[in-house]
């Protein structure tokens, strides 16, 4: 027989279950947003450190950029998605031929990925580099640039370049020296016309802070053509 007690205690068990389950979500809620506000903040400092502990070796006048026996030139794409020109790619472009012309480097190694024999960052760098007139005798391709962390090591582990000058737009400098001094280089860099801040470059740079500090991926250490 159902009483009135029983039927208290159900109502009882049943508002307790829906407090716990409410606290439940408060505090995974609170957890989550203290969670996303800690991601938030150690990718922001990140940013602001690769940024400050780099700065001075950042060079955007080619008159007080010191020479280099070597130039590293970062690859990117040389089309973006829709099929239209990469600025990135030709700006990057353009600032190597001049600083090689002003005897700010004089070789080039070109560092880009060749995953595959329909994609060749460092053959399309080395075409355009001879159309702006850099001859092809002081180009070095480097075809396991995959990242940036690959193309600043194996530029010391398989090229045996210790003092380098990178060429890249400012945004991607930053990390690139940051590896670069963490890994016992000496770099400086020169910093292309720009286009735009990426957001990716914002997550990329913590990624660069494991690299160095955690993770320690090995790059390829073979360079051949796909």
């Amino acid at each position: 027989m159902i009483t009135v007690r029983h039927i208290d205690r159900a109502a009882a068990r049943r508002r307790l279950i829906h407090h716990l389950s409410v606290q439940g979500w408060k505090r995974a809620l609170k957890v989550g947003i203290g969670v996303g506000f800690t991601g938030i903040l150690v990718i922001l400092l990140c940013n602001w450190w690769i940024v400050c502990s780099t700065k001075s070796q950042i060079y955007f006048d080619i008159r007080h950029l010191p020479a280099n026996e070597v130039g590293l030139v970062l690859g990117t794409s040389r089309f973006v998605k829709n099929g239209n020109e990469n600025l990135f790619f030709r700006y990057r472009m353009e600032a190597t031929a001049r600083l090689w012309k002003e005897g700010k480097v004089k070789f080039l190694i070109l560092s880009g990925n060749n995953d595959s024999e329909y994609y060749n960052e460092p053959e399309d760098m080395q075409n355009a580099l001879l159309k702006l007139g850099v001859p092809s005798d002081v180009m070095i391709p480097d075809y396991a640039g995959y990242r940036t962390f690959d193309s600043v090591l194996r530029c010391k582990e398989v090229f045996k370049q210790h003092h380098i000058t990178i060429i890249s737009q400012n945004f991607h400098n930053a990390r690139a020296l940051y590896i670069g001094n963490h890994e016992g280089i000496s770099a400086v860099a020169f910093a292309a016309q720009d286009v735009k801040t990426l957001v990716r470059e914002f997550m990329a740079r913590p990624l660069a802070m494991l690299d160095v500090h955690l993770l320690r991926p090995r790059p390829e250490t073979g360079n051949k053509k796909l």
